[in-house]
């Protein structure tokens, strides 16, 4: 007899994790597929950035992961002279999104936090030292084999099954390569102090190393000296031509390497292994109920930290439309939003990737002299969350699409919170102070069925550190409409354009039909 559920997740690494979580909130009934018992127990991604606490707390593990990671002040790129050729960095700078822009962490540390996470939920079937051996679908389902001999019966799949996925491979789903394929060695360490650096020249006054991802753009060899929670410390020296990988990883070799860095130091090396940093994206995300997600579905070169927050951004776009479709709320055309609002995202920071990354592994002298003389000309992005694109087609209208910001605010009681705490996540809507908005019958049917929530800043919040009132100011709007996966929907500048807003959600969403409700003020009081 098949097991019935409504998803199943192939893959329990940060990602497959991540998803469980999201769809055990969201009262989802779910089986996660994992063949490893236990998390990997060596160091890989060590990144996030703010929009991945945010989604952490949004699961309510926020608590078990926070403590685990380090807040760092940015990324440093140092050109073939010694001399700074980009700055990306926030330290000191307001915090709209209340989190610090970056966050390195160990990872073994962070899979266990999200596995715990995941048995918090009763309807969550967990298969861990099981692996998928065959899958097929048909209108109403997808039937999976596994090598436990169970048969499994779900209504969506999602193959979070990593770079070599099997349900990618099931699926005969081909990747597009964007032509980067270089090869690295990446060397993990327990350091017992700082470590050493050269004198760099244009450091900006205060810049502090130790807290800073510093790429080397040094034709000579390439490398990036990575900050770490506690004592943890990663390199990454590019081989040259030439060299192969096992030469490169002889215990010889990677001690000398990192001796310039750990002089005086006690140390002892984790790992050393060699990786080729690629940039690939599947062609299709999506074969009728099955989808992908993180690498499974895209790789990106490491240059800007970004490979797992593509993958938690993957399932967070979404657990909450397959919520909608499975409780009968929305049409699974809606589905179809998924690749169409994902794909540009993850290629646009993809391509900022391969770009930094064929500027950083240039090993040919001049031509890396000719670009530090650009670089330095060019103003570039603030910080390395700002080359994160808006999503520009799906359900978002035109000229919004980009990440909400989350700042903190002051409840009526006086307890200070950030704006997620106040409106528990979902669908929100965040009205000026003094608003005075009414609903047409149409939107206040659509926002009763989101079950969306109103926040009106000076009623159920103050907003003290004026995050909130600049971007409605800044875009014109007397409101601004946020979804589960707080990306912006839509602003409006009056009530009769936010009525209207809300009306072609309902059809962006393919919200089944519904009664309509009486007109009523939609602004509801908060309880704590």
């Amino acid at each position: 007899m098949s097991i019935p559920v409504d998803v199943a997740v192939i893959g329990c690494g940060p990602v497959g994790a991540f998803a469980a979580n999201l769809l055990g909130k969201l009262g989802l009934r779910a089986m996660v597929v994992e063949r490893d018992r236990e998390p990997y127990s060596l160091p890989r991604a060590v990144h996030v950035d703010h929009e991945m606490l945010r989604l952490f707390a949004d699961v309510d593990l926020l608590e078990a992961v926070e403590p685990r990671m380090v807040a760092a002040d940015g990324h440093l790129h140092i050109g073939a002279d010694g001399g700074v050729i980009r700055f990306l960095s926030a330290a000191g700078a307001p915090r709209p999104f209340t989190f610090a822009n970056d966050y390195f962490f160990y990872q073994p540390e962070l899979e266990a936090a999200l596995r715990a996470g995941v048995r918090r939920f009763p309807q969550l079937e967990l298969r861990f030292g099981t692996a998928l051996t065959d899958l097929w679908q048909d209108d109403d389902g997808v039937t999976l084999q596994l090598d436990s001999g169970e048969t499994v019966r779900a209504r969506y799949v999602i193959g979070c099954d990593g770079a070599r996925s099997a349900v990618r491979k099931a699926l005969g789903i081909r990747l597009d390569d964007l032509s980067f394929d270089e090869p690295w060695l990446v060397v993990d360490a327990e350091v017992d102090g700082p470590i050493s650096f050269p004198q760099f020249a244009g450091l900006p006054d205060g810049a502090d190393l130790q807290r800073l991802s510093v790429m080397l753009c040094d034709p000579r060899r390439p490398a990036t000296i990575v900050p770490g929670r506690g004592k943890h410390r990663r390199w990454e020296f590019m081989l040259v031509p030439g060299e192969s990988d096992v030469d490169m990883m002889q215990p010889h070799v990677v001690a000398a390497l990192i001796a310039p860095w750990v002089k005086g130091v006690t140390h002892r090396i984790v790992r050393a292994t060699t990786y080729h940093f690629h940039g690939l994206v599947a062609e299709d995300w999506r074969r009728g109920r099955v989808f992908l997600a993180g690498d499974a579905a895209h790789q990106t070169p490491p240059f800007f930290g970004q490979g797992m927050c593509h993958g938690l951004r993957d399932v967070a776009n979404l657990a909450w439309k397959l919520a909608l479709v499975l409780r009968d709320t929305a049409d699974a055309k809606l589905l179809d939003s998924y690749q169409r609002e994902r794909d540009p995202h993850v290629r646009a920071i993809l391509g900022a990737a391969v770009e930094a990354g064929r500027y950083i592994c240039e090993l040919d002298p001049e031509r890396a002299a000719a670009r530090d003389t650009r670089l330095r000309s060019q103003s570039g992005p603030r910080t390395a969350a700002d080359l994160i694109p808006p999503i520009c087609h799906g359900i978002v209208e035109q000229g919004s699409g980009a990440r909400f910001i989350q700042p903190m605010l002051t409840r009526p009681e006086g307890c200070v919170v950030r704006l997620d705490e106040i409106s528990g996540g979902g669908w929100t809507l965040v009205l000026s102070e003094g608003s005075d908005v009414t609903l047409s019958p149409g939107a206040a049917a659509v926002w009763g069925r989101l079950e969306g929530t109103t926040i009106m800043l000076g009623k159920d919040c103050t907003d003290a550190e004026g995050h909130l009132t600049r971007w409605l100011a800044q875009h014109s709007a007397i409101g601004v409409i946020v979804r589960p996966d707080f990306y912006c929907y839509a602003s409006a500048a009056d009530a009769t354009a936010l009525s209207c807003a809300i009306e072609r959600l309902g059809s962006a969403l393919c919200l089944r039909p519904v009664a309509l409700s009486p007109t009523k003020d939609i602004h509801r009081r908060i309880v704590a």
